[in-house]
């Protein structure tokens, strides 16, 4: 059984951008996600913040066939009422890290994979730095 992840939006910029030293890591999860290793989520608000910022560095066009292509393999997480008010009990800094959070916890995830590590401490579900599921996938 593949291990469910919520997938931080930090992950998935650092494949579009090719940031280093993030990219190699980031990419072997998504790719992870893309093989079914693990059943890879993203929030819903993540995916609109990803549309402005693919279309602000090139085309609304080139925004929807890259989250075409991410939508075929990644699952979305609701973004509802309920999800926003137990997102403003947590005591994160972050509200979107808080609402990343309770998203992932209502879709049912296992870890939420983030570099922020800090930032999502406080929440009710474990997180994982990319090397680190990627080392525990290695173990499986």
């Amino acid at each position: 059984m593949a291990y469910r992840i919520l997938i931080d939006l930090n992950v998935v910029v650092d494949v579009l951008y090719k940031r280093e030293p993030f990219f190699e890591a980031s990419a072997a999860v998504l790719a992870a996600a893309e093989a079914g290793h693990i059943e890879g989520w993203l929030a819903a608000h993540s995916v609109t913040t990803l549309f402005y910022l693919i279309a602000r560095n090139t085309s609304p066009a080139a925004a929807r066939v890259h989250l075409t292509r991410l939508v075929q393999f990644l699952k979305i997480a609701a973004v509802d009422g309920r999800a926003i008010e137990q997102a403003l009990a947590l005591p994160y800094r972050d509200f979107e890290d808080a609402v990343q959070m309770m998203a992932g916890v209502h879709a049912g995830v296992e870890h939420v994979v983030t570099r922020d590590l800090s930032g999502f401490k406080a929440g009710p579900l474990p997180t994982l730095t990319p090397p680190e599921l990627l080392a525990l996938l290695r173990r499986d």
